[in-house]
């Protein structure tokens, strides 16, 4: 009886509110790893779409260290009028600190534990490869104009061969120096190139800002591929700054839409223009780079083309 009456109570009773899903704004396929988010708004969101972790400045270019410590481009500030480069850990402490010589730093990269490289845009645009003492170990000079000094280079990456592939941002150029800045190959883009990535094939991937448009060049720098917002019908991209190569050929880009946090987004879309899925990081400033993250939050070793 006593078992009845209970029963019978809890479905008379009113029931408590459900609580409310995590806020995600996620395509019906969703996220399947979290994000690094670098730019006016440095953060991780989770595989669920939640951030779990901020720094309290704004920042270019960065990475998820094997140590768990981020490794930041500091964008120009009071403190730092050249921009410049952090190590932190999640608490915020530093472990590591370039500041920046000239006009801004651009980008940066891990190269080994103790040794990374970083461009600098100025009077004197360059590659930088250093260890962590601060010691310069390679210095490339840059061939671009000096006029627009902010978009003279953008996200230059390190290649397998051990040469450096530079977005020339003004210039609507990519190219690819060897340690000594010779230049051996390069490619004009329609719009301003921000990233640019070597795939297995031998080509190249290009996001180009302005123009919101991503192509791939082949050795000759023809296009063999294109993705624009016709492409996109619903979900257009508003300035493709960051890229990422995934394992399985697909690519991952950002709209940086600075204003508009319908705009600022990640999206996942397959070589046959198929999309996999969108984040909508909610927020209302830009996104200029990412990084796709496990579900502990670790860099995706091996899903990044270098």
């Amino acid at each position: 009886m006593f078992t009845l009456l209970a029963g019978f109570l809890a479905l008379a009773l009113p029931r408590p509110a459900p609580e409310p899903p995590i806020a995600r704004q996620v395509s019906e396929t969703n996220i399947r790893h979290g994000v690094l988010g670098l730019g006016a708004d440095t953060f991780i969101i989770n595989g669920e779409g939640k951030t779990i972790w901020t720094y309290p400045r704004n920042t270019r270019d960065g990475w998820m260290l094997s140590n768990g410590h981020l490794l930041l481009v500091i964008t120009k500030s009071a403190d730092y009028p050249g921009g410049g480069v952090v190590e932190v850990d999640r608490e915020g402490k530093t472990y590591f600190e370039y500041k920046g010589t000239q006009n801004e730093v651009d980008t940066v990269q891990p190269l080994s534990k103790n040794r990374i490289m970083l461009t600098e845009s100025g009077a004197k645009p360059r590659i930088l490869e250093m260890d962590k003492s601060g010691k310069i170990l390679v210095e490339v000079l840059l061939k671009c104009q000096s006029e627009n000094q902010h978009m003279q280079t953008r996200m230059a990456r390190k290649l397998k061969n051990g040469n450096y592939l530079v977005p020339h941002a003004f210039d609507r150029i990519v190219r690819e120096y060897t340690p000594d800045g010779a230049v051996v190959w390069e490619a004009r883009t329609p719009h301003w190139p921000f990233v640019a990535f070597r795939k297995a094939n031998g080509n190249t991937l290009i996001n180009c800002t302005q123009g919101n448009v991503v192509i791939e060049v082949d050795k000759e720098g023809k296009t063999v591929w294109e993705l624009s917002n016709k492409d996109l019908p619903g979900s257009p991209i508003r300035d493709a700054c960051g890229g990422q190569i995934l394992a399985n050929g697909d690519i991952v880009v950002t709209s940086y839409g600075a204003g508009d946090p319908n705009a600022v987004k990640v999206f996942e879309i397959t070589p046959d223009k198929k999309l996999v899925w969108t984040l909508y990081t909610g927020r209302e400033h830009g996104l200029h780079q990412f990084h796709i993250l496990d579900e502990e939050g670790n860099f995706l070793k091996g899903k990044h083309q270098k």
